[in-house]
């Protein structure tokens, strides 16, 4: 891999100006005003495809957004590595938050990042990330050191959950086929502290709504007669989690797989500071269930969050009426051996069980997804590890995120493929929120770890 680390050294500039041209488009899912952007984006991932040497490049038409798609096959008899990576983005919001406008990519240093961060939406979930193996493939092929045939898959919905990527995947299970499957949408422990995600939590996402009178109504005349939706709304909320931030709805427990006292051991050998953990968000301290530290609040236990609420008069200066619907969005993040559907069917019964007479409930659910857990024993796991030691020198930590990333139990299930999950961002990149960043460090050293990857990976396929 030499002739591949030179390229990759005397290339870094371009690679990074590339990088900030694909920042500077709004890929927004979420938001169908950005649509073209989005359709922008992937003929220019395509392009760049091309430009690095893949072949059948393809932008594959969806529902939804495009898939992008390319490969370099040079021999059967080789194994095949599928790489997955999303170009769509997080909306911006909200932009007065923002210290440069979201897609000005800007490059600051930070105590973290004293070599520099690119402060951009979608600069590390997932634009930097996925740029990365584009860019590794590259340097690879043009020092005719690719020692693995490789297959990119590119979507543009991973944002909104994916739906025709599982019917792209489902409608192609021979164009897809391989031996392991390559994701870089996660994180490691700390830029001197390398790490791999061995295990990710499921989904379910819900949006409820809460009607009571037919109308707004005078809070003066009404108020204290009639039910209040947001009340009744907040009450449901609280009435979700017990004196212990346990969930209280029926059977949602049931399935939990409880990590053995050794697991939860070598858990605990991660580096973790509470303190720093804590000055970090500004907090005095930390919340969660009772009986689990916070490492595994995050990572192996189920959880139940309200992701936004509303209802009644927001805007400037008082408007006194009771509303007519309130509502809020709730997503739970599951651990093995969950199953979303299930879980959903469960909130779904339990939630309207709980409200009053006095109010109607409806539940519409939105996207869901699996856990999922890599084995550290597998050749995937241990190939990347091998390429970690040699590019960070040191062994990395297998850890589990609390994050969500459903396709990848969709992989295994269609596919029956494993995925290595190689992240190099950090927690403190702030995705989904103001100020996203991505270490100029991570970016390159991404690139120049994951050609020993493919590396590992043929040699122990051998």
């Amino acid at each position: 891999m030499n002739q591949t680390q030179n390229y990759i050294n005397d290339n870094k500039e371009r690679f990074l100006n590339e990088l900030l041209d694909l920042l500077r488009i709004p890929s927004i899912s979420a938001d169908k005003a950005y649509s073209e952007d989005v359709k922008k984006t992937a003929s220019i991932i395509a392009d760049k495809f091309k430009n690095i040497g893949l072949d059948n490049v393809e932008v594959c038409q969806t529902a939804g957004n495009p898939i992008v798609y390319g490969e370099k096959i040079f021999d059967s008899s080789l194994p095949t590595v599928l790489v997955y990576g999303h170009y769509d983005v997080q909306p911006a919001d909200p932009l007065e938050l923002w210290t440069n406008p979201p897609f000005e990519p800007v490059i600051k240093k930070t105590d973290i990042h004293p070599e520099g961060a690119i402060f951009a939406r979608g600069a590390c979930d997932d634009k930097g990330q996925m740029f990365m193996h584009v860019k590794a493939v590259e340097a690879m092929l043009a020092s005719n050191e690719l020692p693995c045939n490789v297959k990119l898959m590119i979507e543009g919905e991973e944002e909104v959950g994916s739906t025709n990527l599982s019917i792209f995947v489902k409608d192609n299970v021979e164009k897809l086929k391989a031996d392991i499957i390559l994701v870089s949408d996660t994180g490691m422990l700390a830029n001197d502290t390398p790490s791999i995600t061995t295990g990710l939590r499921g989904l379910s996402y819900v949006e409820v709504e809460v009607t009571g009178p037919n109308r707004d109504l005078h809070s003066g005349l009404y108020g204290g007669c009639v039910a209040n939706p947001i009340n009744i709304l907040t009450k449901m909320i609280a009435s979700l989690h017990d004196e212990n931030n346990r969930i209280t709805i029926p059977g949602f427990y049931d399935k939990v797989v409880e990590l053995s006292d050794d697991e939860r051991a070598e858990m605990a050998k991660a580096p973790f500071s509470l303190e720093k953990y804590c000055d970090a968000l500004d907090i005095r301290e930390v919340y969660g269930e009772k009986g689990y530290s916070t490492p595994e609040r995050g990572a192996i236990r189920p959880t139940l969050d309200v992701n936004g609420i509303w209802g009644g008069y927001i805007g400037e200066g008082a408007k006194t009426v009771i509303p007519s619907k309130a509502f809020a969005k709730i997503s739970m993040r599951l651990v093995p051996d969950q199953n979303s559907e299930e879980i959903t069917e469960l909130f779904k019964k339990h939630f309207e069980s709980i409200a009053p007479a006095s109010v109607k409930v409806s539940v519409h659910p939105h996207h869901g997804g699996e856990a999922s857990v890599t084995p550290i024993d597998s050749i995937g796991y241990k190939a990347a590890s091998m390429a970690y030691e040699k590019a960070f020198g040191k062994k990395p930590i297998p850890v589990r995120s609390g994050g969500s990333i459903p396709i990848v139990a969709m992989f295994e299930k269609v596919l029956g493929l494993k995925t290595i999950m190689m992240g190099f961002g950090l927690d403190s990149d702030a995705i989904h929120s103001p100020n996203e960043h991505y270490g100029v460090f991570n970016y390159y050293k991404g690139i120049e770890t994951i050609p020993y990857f493919y590396k590992y990976f043929a040699e122990l396929n051998k």
